[in-house]
């Protein structure tokens, strides 16, 4: 297509078709929930020790982290498999696993039928087969916007999480809780069936999902390999943050546990204030390493303190405070940092590994989180995480600052090999646009972008309708 068939073309809409709307909205509370199952039980288990047959703090760090095991393993393959197979039927047999899982642990006696059912919950790794149905379900233009509201109702489901699983565990107890995500899951799977739209054409999309010819070239990218050892290292600090902090409210402070979710409420609340503003400096004053490397700081003096300062309730909610605030601002940036340093083309592979770094994060989290618990105790805890970032810092300080450009898709229609090449190569040429590889395979143009300085009527004079695309 050359600009001047282009040009009279149909522009983008600026907005949401409803399909799109529904899909997005519809494939953002499945995962939500589903995650939300995951996450109920953090701030329950420990406080279990005790009431569980055979449990011991291994095997409960064991328990609270093996989900990361499983989910990190299978999720690249599941994507993998719903290009074979269909979105639908990966999606709607992962959502089956879980519910499995969920029954598993709510009829379970010991720790170990804890731990099988956990890992089965975790078997049902859907984040890539999800993920590449919302791009199928939405046009180029549209799905960073989509993306971004699945990635925040998976925040908001954490968030959730801590503060409803006290007044759950008050009403249901731990086996009514895990019949609970699996109800949950149950609706996620009808959902999936009557509401989320069934996309006319199933393709790869190279910024939504993992392709295996992306691999190597990925995991030989020595940035990305460094954040995603960020977002192991994060996931490991919480999940055996979470290993000690119930237990010190309840032992050290005599809270109840049912009364822990007003604290966890508060300093949700408060950290999410505190982390705006670093948010806004870091993307629109352009100074993100400086702020990331701050919060990793701030995380690790956090964690210090807290096993130092301990005789003080609030001195020691300040503490916890600050160190979500950190978390969440890690939590929310990395993801922009490996938008920013992917090849633009091969963004969904790298965020398949980087998701998977995650929850693998949270099995080591768990898993040592115990023997460090066993032999050293709560606070013992708290400064291994403490030393656990001050390690991420050290290789962290050497990261290249991000360059200020975002990604952008472009729908170029069909196109032969050689054609792509040459609609590249004019696209580099365009004022603003500093990276252009166009897949002739998929009809779309990856672009990297300064938006301040993009000729928007030049770029989109290569924008292609494609009636199958939605």
């Amino acid at each position: 297509m050359n600009q001047q068939q282009a040009s009279t073309t149909q522009t983008p809409s600026h907005g949401m078709t409803g399909t799109e709307r529904r899909a997005t909205f519809a494939l953002a509370g499945i995962y939500s929930l589903r995650m939300l199952g995951l996450f109920l039980v953090f701030p329950l288990f420990t406080l279990y020790q005790d009431r569980i047959a055979g449990a011991t703090p291994v095997l409960i760090g064991l328990a609270l982290g093996v989900y990361g095991l499983s989910q990190g393993i299978l999720q690249i393959p599941f994507g993998m498999l719903s290009d074979r197979i269909g979105r639908k039927p990966v999606i709607i047999g992962g959502l089956a696993i879980f519910v499995l899982g969920s029954i598993v642990a709510a009829t379970s006696t010991d720790i170990y039928g804890l731990i099988a059912g956990r890992a089965l919950q975790g078997c049902g790794a859907i984040a890539a087969a999800i993920m590449a149905l919302t791009a199928d379900l939405t046009r180029e233009e549209q799905r960073t916007k989509a993306m971004a509201l699945i990635g925040m109702s998976i925040g908001a489901s954490f968030m959730l999480a801590l503060v409803l699983s006290p007044i759950l565990d008050s009403w249901l107890g731990l086996s009514g809780i895990f019949w609970l995500t699996a109800i949950l899951a149950t609706c996620g799977m009808l959902v999936m069936v009557w509401v989320v739209p069934t996309p006319v054409l199933s393709k790869q999309h190279g910024d939504a999902e993992p392709i295996p010819a992306q691999f190597r070239r990925v995991l030989a990218n020595t940035q990305l390999m460094r954040l995603n050892g960020g977002i192991h290292l994060l996931h490991m600090i919480i999940t055996a943050t979470f290993l000690a902090l119930p237990r010190v409210l309840q032992d050290t402070y005599g809270m109840a546990s049912e009364t822990h979710w007003w604290v966890y409420l508060l300093v949700l609340a408060v950290s999410i204030l505190l982390m705006v503003p670093f948010i806004i400096i870091a993307e629109r004053k352009q100074r993100m390493k400086s702020v990331f490397l701050g919060a990793i700081a701030t995380m690790a003096l956090a964690q210090a303190g807290m096993w130092f300062w301990r005789d003080s309730f609030w001195l020691f909610v300040s503490l916890l405070t600050l160190f979500f605030a950190a978390f969440n601002l890690l939590e929310a940036s990395l993801p922009s940092l490996v938008s920013k340093t992917a090849p633009p083309e091969a963004k969904g592979t790298a965020m398949g590994f980087y998701s998977s770094s995650q929850f693998l994060g949270a099995f080591v989290g768990g898993s040592l989180g115990g023997l460090i618990l066993s032999d050293f105790g709560y606070y013992g805890l708290f400064q291994a995480a403490s030393l656990m970032a001050v390690l991420w810092l050290l290789f962290a300080v050497s990261m290249k600052p991000p360059r200020n450009l975002t990604s952008r898709l472009l729908n170029v229609g069909n196109l032969s090999p050689q054609e792509a090449m040459r609609i590249a190569s004019e696209l580099l040429k365009i004022q603003g646009v500093a990276e252009a590889v166009v897949i002739a395979e998929e009809g779309v143009a990856y672009l990297r972008i300064n938006r301040k300085q993009l000729d928007e009527k030049a770029l989109l004079a290569y924008y292609a309708v494609d009636s199958d695309s939605v």
